[in-house]
């Protein structure tokens, strides 16, 4: 019965390490804001993400260059910041720009998907620096 304890110890121990070292840390560039807004995606006003596919660049207070916002599917939403992630001031007053199905990063020849803000082209690096998004079928709420 000991021994069992002791196994299965040591399986809890080795499992933690490997998950503790293939996460990767919080991306420093990431700006310390409070992101919390609600837009109607439904409506006129954000016709581009009315179907799935679709996306829009959306204002947002500095630190932040704006927000990227791409209907994944009918019920969900992916919202990423504008500030390049892993060379956020490389280029003065530079923004990341959507190619459908991609995000690019002109001024460093990164490459992101659209799909899940992680990198394509461009070597190691930080992903897309992402928000949450909460869908109740009308309201779309993006936060951090």
């Amino acid at each position: 019965m000991k021994s069992k304890f002791k196994l299965l110890g040591l399986t809890i121990l080795l499992m933690s390490l490997l998950v503790s070292c293939n996460s990767k840390p919080d991306n420093p560039n990431a700006p310390e804001i409070n992101i919390d807004f609600t837009i109607y995606p439904n409506s006129i006003e954000y016709q581009e993400l009315n179907a799935v596919g679709g996306w829009m660049y959306l204002t947002s207070q500095l630190p932040s260059y704006g927000i990227i916002v791409y209907r994944y599917n009918l019920d969900e939403f992916k919202a990423y910041d504008r500030l390049a992630p892993n060379n956020p001031y490389a280029c003065p007053d530079y923004r990341l720009v959507v190619s459908s199905p991609f995000v690019l990063d002109t001024c460093s020849g990164y490459k992101y998907s659209l799909l899940d803000g992680s990198i394509i082209e461009g070597g190691d690096g930080y992903s897309l620096i992402q928000y949450f998004t909460t869908f109740d079928g009308t309201a779309l709420r993006i936060h951090n």
